[in-house]
């Protein structure tokens, strides 16, 4: 057992050591006792710019287990015991693999834990392994062909590998540390452990990647690149066997971590008697201001000094009849990116390496939408986004982007103050031609009230690159109790293409969740 000590207050010039003091003076013990104190969290508070500081935890483990008990009664003091994953495995058999369709957060951590535990699962990926899925996007980007299968959401490590690499999740749940942790052995940097707003970079996020699937496939697992899930055949309930490549793979269990933008999986599915509903998900476009500005924004006088991170923001608005506008995967020092996976189509969204150390930040400002703006059948999500995106391709003929300063937004001709990022090219354009008009006036809704609280969004000069519509995914595939897709018994919709998660973290926990009920159906093959 140990015992966390929280709300410890210390300057931005003040270490570590600092912290680990003062939580052993507030309780009131001497070095003697201690068998450990490290940072546990560590968060910057700049709500007031006049007393900018940082709020950190420390993990305490005493020589006496009593003592920590005693010690745990204080005010802003509590027990903390380390994550960890219970496991109840059957030791029931059933013929076949576990086939897990996807290698994002949520297949690869699928996948892995049943790997460690004696199962060896065949990974389905539809795109190319990251050495080559690499070469591809940076073709695309510097004006190739776009490959509807090895792109910025498809391949090795899914669509946050082409990101900022964002490890933040609201879900609460115990095992987000024991992914963190996992993460951390696979590669990550190690303050992801600490920080309280922690991100890999996507240079880093790949080498962890590329080092989570040698251990799956050391451990017996399979992970077929360049392999879509074209079908499968059931018996009633079950799913026998899978579809891929013009090979039939005798199946288990089907794990369903297929993405947020598998449009053709998606129709295949409800083709094939799986249950899908429309759920309400965002679109907008990608904000694009000066880093110093945003810094300036957040920390005044101080901006600039060395130990203050880069700046970074989230902000929401929402109004009466529940529609809001929010900025959403917000990349410091970063570029925003092409992110088109289907001909004729163009999407953004934005990216950054670990240093997060170019001219410019950027984040999605986004509104909601939901099936009453887009109808109510399954796939009329999918739809709705797909008609954005084209409209966008329309107005350039080419996967240059549309680009819109924020003044143009407002009908203001103020001339752009950034240097817009997006590769490959971006063409001024009316957005007026891309969205519906609720879409625009929510978006000016959103920046007025977000130019109050922040003074970077008075920028009339930002830069505003379009479309942004792959937020999340436009569809759910309902599953009950036992995450299993309605009507069958071994059919798993998994992360965020399945509409249960929301970024890196959620979808590996999701993962993890559903590796955990496959092994309390049947135990591993011999």
């Amino acid at each position: 057992m140990q015992i966390i000590v929280m709300n410890i207050s210390c300057g931005i010039d003040e270490d570590s050591s600092s912290a680990v003091e003062k939580a052993l003076k507030r309780l009131r013990l001497p070095h003697s006792e201690i068998l450990e104190a490290k940072i546990y969290k560590s968060s910057l508070d700049a709500r007031k710019r006049e007393s900018i500081h940082f709020v950190k935890s420390v993990l305490v483990r005493l020589k006496s287990p009593e003592r920590e008990i005693s010690l745990a009664r204080l005010k802003d003091v509590r027990y903390f015991e380390e994550p960890e994953l219970k496991l109840d495995i059957s030791d029931k058999k059933r013929p076949g693999r576990v086939v897990i369709a996807g290698f994002g957060p949520a297949g690869m951590f699928c996948a892995l834990l049943l790997a460690e535990n004696g199962y060896r699962p065949v990974v389905l990926e539809r795109g190319d392994r990251l050495e080559n899925r690499v070469k591809a996007v940076n073709r695309f980007w510097s004006g190739g062909e776009l490959d509807e299968n090895t792109n910025v959401q498809f391949g090795e490590g899914g669509a946050g590998t082409f990101s900022d690499g964002k490890l933040t999740t609201r879900i609460g749940d115990p095992l987000t540390g024991y992914v963190l942790k996992r993460l951390y052995e696979f590669g990550a940097p190690e303050d992801i452990l600490t920080s309280s707003k922690p991100h890999i970079g996507t240079d880093r996020l790949r080498l962890v990647v590329m080092s989570i699937r040698k251990r799956i496939e050391e451990l017996g697992g399979e992970i077929r690149f360049l392999s879509r899930l074209d079908g499968f055949r059931a018996n009633g309930q079950s799913v026998l066997s899978v579809l891929s490549c013009g090979e039939e793979i005798s199946s288990s269990a089907v794990v369903l971590a297929i993405g947020h933008s598998a449009r053709d999986t998606f129709g295949m599915l409800l083709d094939s008697g799986v249950t899908i509903i429309p759920k309400p998900f965002s679109v907008g476009a990608r904000i694009e201001h000066k880093q110093e500005a945003v810094d300036y924004s957040l920390y005044g006088s101080l901006a600039g000094k060395r130990e203050l991170p880069k700046g970074e923001y989230q902000l929401s608005h929402r109004r009466k009849d529940g529609r809001a506008a929010y900025t959403f995967c917000m990349c410091p020092g970063g570029s925003v990116v092409a992110a088109s996976s289907q001909q004729g189509g163009i999407v953004t969204n934005g990216m950054s390496e670990y240093a997060r150390d170019k001219e410019n930040a950027n984040s999605a400002l986004v509104v909601s939408v939901g099936p009453a703006d887009f109808g109510t059948k399954p796939l009329d999500g999918v739809e709705f986004a797909l008609s954005i995106e084209r409209a966008a391709y329309s107005l350039t003929n080419s996967y240059h982007a549309p680009l819109m300063t924020v003044g143009g937004l407002f009908a203001d001709t103020r001339a752009i103050s950034v240097s817009p990022s997006y590769r490959p090219g971006a063409v001024p354009c009316d957005f007026r031609g891309i969205f519906p008009s609720f879409v625009t006036d929510m978006m000016r809704e959103g920046i007025m009230k977000f130019s109050r609280e922040l003074s970077c969004f008075k920028d009339m000069g930002a830069a505003l690159t379009a479309p942004e519509t792959r937020t999340s995914s436009p569809v759910r595939i309902p599953r009950n109790e036992e995450l299993l897709a309605m009507g069958f018994d071994n059919l798993y919709p998994c992360g965020e293409g399945a509409g249960y998660a929301g970024g890196i973290v959620s979808a590996a926990v999701d993962g993890l969740r559903v590796a955990g009920k496959i092994m309390e159906s049947f135990g591993p093959s011999d």
